[in-house]
């Protein structure tokens, strides 16, 4: 019940009461089993990882990696939010027990994958694990759940496609006709300040959390009191709103103008935006983390316009899908286009930048698989 809460509603704006009324009790008895609303997130969390974690012992080959996870993105379909957007929201020594609880899944998915892929290196293999991963949590960000047994089965072809794919050797390429020139910014002599405030916003926001970031810390990344912020944002709300909306705009530009401009049918178009898609999680990803963490922190009329691009966003890709593959419909093209997002998403948030200058090539691979593309630009 909890877990489903959190997962629609957004662990701030779900009171320890609504739980409780939601399973016929009352708030202080709930207290009497939780001492706190972070405890109880905590203990949603821990049930689908354990079910992830005992899903993946008992998998032997690729094949029952994939069916795990398939499973289990099934079963516990709010994991997959309540791990990307709420659980940074948990004690410290919660959030890295949860981190080690991961690394330990993805070295044993790692091992079964090496055990029959001897070739693959450890950073390659972790890579498709952490993806295998995300596409499986990118379910949770379906608006309805879809047929159970439908959604478990297209999952387990797509994850088992992911754990396959090979890193190395020849591939497509983030090439410079796919990456998006830098933001301009402001123009000589216009409101940098504010600009500034943008960027720190984007910055501390998504490291930190909204409810944790106070204008005095976001005057000080400018070099400006905390009061000042106020010459610029009438609240700390509109200046999360304005942060959102600059990152949907140069959505629209960057992948949006991308696949509207590359002629020759939906495979050419969705090449295109993938690879746009993927340059712009490279150097703007901080916009796609807060989009997923902080919507729900916005004012109803700044909430509503995300929401709507959102959902237009995404049916430019669904279309895109249902014309390239007329053989599946709109609930096998949603379940592709999320795992998309987010793979690239996590993958970028917590893929090795440092360690890989290739990720940005190893995800538009990925990608491709994930939309059924050919590993080979089309011509």
């Amino acid at each position: 019940m909890a877990a489903e809460r959190f997962h629609r509603g957004g662990y701030h704006r779900v009171s320890m009461a609504e739980v409780a009324a939601g399973v016929g009790i009352t708030a202080p008895a709930l207290y009497r089993h939780f001492r706190s609303k972070a405890e109880l997130l905590d203990r949603t969390v821990r049930v689908g990882l354990d079910a992830l974690a005992d899903g993946v012992r008992a998998a032997g080959s690729t094949a029952g990696l994939a069916a795990a996870l398939a499973a289990v993105a099934v079963a516990h379909r709010p994991l997959g939010t309540l791990v990307q957007r709420d659980a940074r929201l948990l004690p410290p020594a919660r959030r890295a027990a949860l981190r080690r609880e991961l690394r330990a899944v993805v070295r044993r998915m790692a091992a079964v994958l090496r055990a029959e892929r001897p070739g693959l290196t450890a950073a390659d293999a972790e890579l498709l694990c952490r993806s295998a991963l995300s596409a499986g949590a990118g379910l949770s960000r379906l608006s309805a759940a879809p047929p159970p047994r439908r959604a478990e089965r297209l999952l387990r072809e797509l994850l088992t496609a992911l754990l396959a794919v090979r890193l190395d050797g020849a591939g497509p390429r983030l090439g410079p006709a796919f990456v998006p020139a830098p933001d301009p910014g402001p123009a000589p002599g216009g409101p940098s300040r504010r600009e500034d405030l943008l960027a720190a916003a984007v910055r501390l926001f998504h490291r930190e959390g909204f409810e944790n970031v106070g204008t005095d810390r976001l005057g000080a990344a400018v070099g400006i009191s905390g009061p000042s912020v106020y010459r610029h944002f009438d609240s700390k709300a509109r200046l999360l709103a304005a942060v959102l909306a600059r990152g949907r705009e140069r959505l629209r530009r960057e992948v949006g103008g991308a696949i509207t401009g590359t002629p020759g049918g939906p495979e050419r178009a969705l090449a295109a935006g993938l690879a746009a898609y993927v340059a712009f999680a490279l150097r703007d990803g901080g916009h796609l983390g807060l989009t997923l963490s902080e919507t729900e922190r916005l004012e109803p009329p700044d909430r509503r316009a995300a929401v709507d691009f959102r959902r237009e966003f995404l049916r430019v890709w669904v279309d895109l899908l249902l014309r390239m593959r007329p053989e599946e419909d709109t609930t096998a093209a949603r379940i592709r286009v999320h795992a998309l997002f987010s793979l690239v998403d996590d993958g970028v948030r917590n893929g090795p930048r440092d360690g890989r200058p290739d990720l940005g090539d190893g995800l538009l691979r990925l990608g491709r698989v994930v939309l059924g593309l050919p590993q080979s630009d089309p011509r």
